[in-house]
């Protein structure tokens, strides 16, 4: 079996292609149970935040599964293969591993060392268990990948000065509009990200904020956390004209927020408006930034805000690189050792097979022997097959965890057809 990492990320693609095949909310466990439904993948995670769809999977030949794999985001998506198969990057086996601690260590964030993709991706792999897409193959994997990120965050400073996406809000927030005390808050998509923005407005100051959720439920939670209102999604453009920051973060497929809406809003205004659009694929407009008194930042400018303070954790990555290497290896070892166990009983076992149709075969020439005797027989040649394969046990697990074991344990497999 192969492990593949493959997908779409802000490395590889542009935003617009990413918005795209984006898979979130309701959509992601219909992806999980299509993706593992075939006859090639036997488990898969799926990745996907604002700024990656990614897919980690085991599957049963390389080829066939990435086919697979690849043309399942296209069906879910319902984007054609040839409009994104040209940004699409894929990872096998140790490359793949190698990439998936990366990720968890911050070094391929947007944002480096940033810290909400390690939560991320422990979703994204609880998801996957709760949709029974992950078990016994990949679990060590994420396991080990999320201990090496918070190993990491511990003890390098790649994480110091990191700017998060919620504070980088706030931040630029102020830059626009000054003193933020009595200004008005609408969210309109109350989950993970919008709600830890306006919950940073709310800290920072003395705002008021309506917040308008597709699930009434999830709104009146956020609110209720927020000491905010709420008004039907289906009406948040009622709200618009009163408020100074917009933040939208909804999951939806299309864009919710029209240039013709917030024009209304903004009609006769004598104070400006922020928008800031946090969603993939984008909630907003593109060309509300060109309407008067409204300001729209979408999610690159916040990325670029969070990124300053980079020369002292770009110093740390080498540290923190030294850390998944290391990780990496003791990760190796471990499933080495856990695959030597079995494949070293299974090589006995059928030594002992052939050393027993052999004394069947020639039990007509020891019918004669008496019961001690063929006690001795018996205890002979089970200690000659002892002998024959203690060497190679001993440096099968001698190298297990090494390139060397790895070599030899298929060279094992080969030679005597073992499972």
């Amino acid at each position: 079996m192969t492990l593949i990492a493959f997908g779409i990320n802000h490395r590889s693609a542009p935003l617009d292609v990413l918005e795209r095949v984006s898979l979130s909310g309701d959509i992601l466990p219909k992806a999980l149970a299509g993706f593992v439904a075939g006859d090639h993948v036997n488990e898969a995670v799926v990745l996907s935040t604002c700024n990656r769809v990614e897919v980690f999977a085991h599957v049963e030949r390389f080829h066939d599964g990435y086919a697979e794999l690849r043309d399942g985001l296209s069906t879910i998506t319902s984007v054609d293969v040839d409009d994104f198969v040209q940004h699409l990057f894929i990872y096998d086996n140790e490359q793949a591993t190698r990439h998936l601690f990366a990720v968890a260590a911050g070094l391929d964030s947007a944002v480096l060392g940033e810290h909400e993709i390690l939560g991320q991706l422990k979703t994204a792999w609880e998801t996957s268990r709760i949709e029974g897409s992950c078990s016994r193959l990949l679990d060590p994997l994420f396991e080990a990948a999320i201990r090496c990120g918070k190993r990491v965050r511990t003890e390098t400073a790649i994480g110091r000065r990191t700017a998060s996406i919620s504070h980088s809000a706030v931040s630029l927030v102020r830059e626009h509009l000054g003193e933020l005390d009595g200004k008005n808050v609408l969210l309109v998509g109350a989950g993970e990200v919008g709600a830890g923005v306006a919950n940073a407005l709310h800290r920072s100051a003395n705002v008021e904020i309506v917040v308008s959720n597709r699930t009434a439920e999830r709104a009146d939670d956020v609110a209720t956390s927020l000491g905010a209102t709420t008004v039907p999604f289906e009406s948040f453009e009622t709200a618009l004209s009163d408020a100074d920051v917009v933040i939208c973060a909804t999951g939806a497929t299309g864009q919710v927020l029209s240039a013709d809406m917030a024009r209304t809003a903004s009609a006769g205004r004598d104070r400006p408006m922020l928008m800031l659009d946090l969603a993939v694929p984008r909630d907003i407009e593109p060309s509300v930034a060109e309407l008067d008194h409204v300001g729209l930042l979408v999610l690159s400018d916040l990325q670029a805000f969070a990124n300053r303070g980079l020369e002292e954790r770009q110093k740390a990555a080498a540290a923190a690189q030294l850390l998944v290497d290391e990780d990496l290896d003791n990760l190796r070892t471990q499933l080495s050792a856990q695959e030597v166990s079995p494949l070293l009983g299974s090589m006995f076992r059928w030594a002992d097979a052939v050393r027993l149709e052999e004394i069947d075969r020639q039990a007509g020439r020891f019918a004669d022997l008496d019961a001690e005797t063929q006690a001795a027989v018996e205890a002979l040649t089970k200690a000659v097959v002892a002998k024959i394969l203690h060497e190679p046990a001993v440096r099968l697990r001698g190298s297990a965890g090494t390139k060397r074991g790895d070599r030899l344990a298929e060279s094992l497999r080969d030679l005597f057809d073992l499972t």
